[in-house]
């Protein structure tokens, strides 16, 4: 078991648990690698904007790529990590999906946050918990450098969204921020929230950039068939009679080839354990 019968009740009765050290420091740094790759490659972009929704921001920066999977076959080969795997059936249970897969950085000074909102409020799914997000700190999350918050017990209420003015896409909520809890992780630990949990995270204002990448896994039953796009082939079954390792979505088997990637961006690299 991933989760003790606490961590799994706080998920099921408040919609969010944290888990501290979920990856590996060897795991965590090839997380930091792939990240510094695709930062060099120029594969993010600013969604940030001038408070018009669509003029980016040059003072402003929240840097996003979604999906990441045809960018990084390590971010491929993540959901099939079998502890994640196992996290995910203990959490939404068997059989579920991928249903996305994306990056957050928030760039060290300038680096924007993201207004709070509920990730059902795009997605509207009958019952809220059985969908998650595994959000991963790729670097330490502080409140200094705008590490998530959550609002507990919010997945029982649908808040009313709009447009977010600041965002090329996004939409936001006004939850009762006075029962927010910040989470504060070190690298390579992961925050679990449902659908329906409110959250937000702030703006980087240290001297060093700071990502956070999020999964989203959606148990198979809820998958109808118009909530994924058409065309979009990343959203494989991880578990249940559907799932072949990626094979069918991918064309490639992907599961089982987690850590050849985290030795691929290590290299002959050192990581003090």
């Amino acid at each position: 078991m991933v989760f003790t019968p606490d961590e799994l009740n706080q998920f099921k009765t408040h919609g969010y648990v944290a888990k501290p050290h979920f990856f590996t420091k060897r795991e965590t740094a090839a997380l930091q690698v792939e990240i510094a790759r695709l930062m060099d490659k120029g594969a993010l972009r600013n969604v940030a904007t001038d408070g018009d929704g669509s003029t980016h921001s040059t003072e402003l920066r929240n840097l996003q790529l979604c999906p990441m999977y045809n960018h990084s076959t390590m971010f491929r080969a993540l959901p099939f990590h079998p502890t994640v795997v196992s996290a995910m059936s203990e959490l939404i249970d068997d059989p579920y999906i991928l249903h996305l897969d994306q990056v957050f950085l928030k760039p060290s000074g300038d680096g924007m946050g993201t207004n709070w909102h509920q990730d059902n409020a795009y997605f509207k799914i009958s019952d809220p918990l059985k969908g998650t997000a595994m959000w991963v700190a790729v670097h330490d999350a502080t409140v200094a450098n705008g590490t998530m918050r959550v609002v507990p017990d919010s997945y029982k209420t649908a808040y009313e969204h709009s447009r977010d003015a600041y965002s090329d896409h996004h939409i936001r909520c006004y939850p009762p921020e006075d029962q927010a809890e910040t989470i504060e992780l070190d690298a390579g630990g992961v925050l679990f929230f449902c659908y329906g949990t409110a959250h937000c995270t702030g703006a980087n204002k240290t001297d060093k950039d700071r990502a956070g990448i999020a999964f989203h896994f959606l148990h198979a039953d809820y998958a109808q068939k118009n909530l994924i796009e058409e065309g979009r082939d990343y959203h494989p079954y991880v578990t249940g009679p559907q799932a072949t390792g990626g094979m069918v979505e991918y064309g490639v088997k992907v599961e089982g080839t987690w850590q050849d990637e985290v030795d691929k961006a290590l290299g002959g690299q050192q990581v003090i354990l």
